[in-house]
């Protein structure tokens, strides 16, 4: 509704699938954070027509709030890792939800549909509307609605994506799309750098997210390199970062789930590392429902890698650590894929959460281990 009582539409935009709110009421620098919260509590949407900063600053201090009230609630809980993990997740969740109610509107006023965010001191934010919202390319409407949240985590990831992140294995940088997980943790791409090719020349790369396995392989000497994601904006991303490396005759990346048609003599991949429900897309990168992927991975390897070909599973024990996921699991799903062990080759994460003594689940994230499983089809 308008500030008179009319009535207006808006496409809805999320690139994290997040549905659209029902009720949306218009705000400004008025708004008081503990009004925000208690719209926020009944799941009314506040639109803002304010101070760009000012929302922000709005989002921070509601963040604060629902922090302390989180710090609270856990004090007084006695919880094993595995509790914990799950209480950090509903609380996460839960703050998510709540701060997403804060939107801002768009216009496409210009001949080249450019979004435009109409607020005081706002910043320019057409590249990076075009770069994570594909219905934005073609936009003919006049105005989307779209939370202020997801697009500070759009300007962001554009940042990241504009600069690229430097992988020194590669000795290059990747640059991440948006939704793909980004290769700031080294220590997988360590394990790939450093584990035997046995003089494989076809690769698969199950999973291929920005690409930086399969560029690895390809600088490593493999041929060829047949990349899959089943996520477009992914695949996307791995080719234009195969062209970029100038490695688009070696490596190429293909819209499927799990295997690409054929065998190959080295399999790869690096499922997400922790068993949970992906609400999001974004979430996808890092959660895999019932290890799904991961079972699907070593079922389908016999059939896909040639006689003496291996497959490489890189996964963290931080699932075990949280009691997520049991080792003996893992060891009877090789098993019986018909997989036997040839070598595992662990590492240790060098991040900041690894050491940072303040995250919740330190205890559990100060001992984990990355490891590089090499498997080969029992005799």
């Amino acid at each position: 509704m308008g500030p008179r009582g009319e009535s207006f539409s808006a496409t809805w935009f999320s690139a994290n699938d997040r549905p659209a709110p029902k009720k949306v009421v218009l705000v400004d620098d008025r708004l008081t954070a503990d009004a925000a919260m208690r719209y926020a509590s009944r799941g009314i949407a506040m639109l803002w027509q304010g101070d760009y900063h000012n929302a922000k600053q709005l989002i921070s201090a509601m963040d604060r709030r629902l922090s302390a009230t989180q710090t609270s609630k856990s004090s007084k809980k006695e919880q094993d890792a595995g509790q914990k993990f799950y209480a950090i997740r509903q609380a996460r969740a839960h703050r998510s939800r709540m701060l997403s109610l804060v939107l801002v509107s768009l216009t496409f006023e210009n001949s080249e549909h450019a979004a435009q965010l109409r607020l005081a001191r706002s910043p320019q934010v057409a590249e990076a509307i075009t770069f994570a919202y594909e219905q934005a390319k073609d936009f003919a409407g006049t105005q989307a609605v779209v939370s202020l949240q997801e697009l500070s985590g759009v300007l962001s990831a554009h940042q990241w994506f504009l600069n690229g992140v430097n992988v020194p294995a590669l000795g290059a940088t990747i640059h991440p799309r948006y939704g793909t997980f980004m290769p700031t943790r080294q220590e997988y791409v360590q394990l790939v750098a450093q584990a035997p090719l046995n003089g494989a020349q076809l690769a698969f790369d199950i999973g291929t997210g920005t690409g930086v396995l399969a560029a690895l392989l390809v600088s490593r000497g493999v041929k060829t390199v047949k990349a899959t994601d089943i996520h477009q904006r992914a695949v996307d991303c791995a080719n234009q970062n195969f062209a970029r490396l100038g490695m688009q005759d070696d490596a190429h990346a293909e819209l499927t789930s799990m295997f690409p048609a054929g065998q190959a003599e080295l399999i790869i991949c690096n499922p997400p590392w922790l068993p949970g429900s992906a609400p999001s897309t974004l979430d996808a990168a890092i959660y895999d429902p019932g290890s799904k992927m991961l079972l699907q991975f070593l079922r389908g390897l016999p059939k896909h890698l040639t006689e003496d070909g291996e497959g490489w599973l890189i996964i963290s024990d931080l699932a075990e650590l949280l009691g997520l996921r049991t080792r003996e699991l893992l060891l009877a799903a090789i098993d019986d894929a018909g997989l036997r062990v040839v070598e595992k080759i662990d590492g240790r994460p060098t991040h900041g959460r690894a050491h940072d003594q303040s995250d919740p689940l330190h205890a559990a994230r100060s001992k984990e281990i990355t490891t590089l499983w090499r498997l080969k089809v029992k005799a």
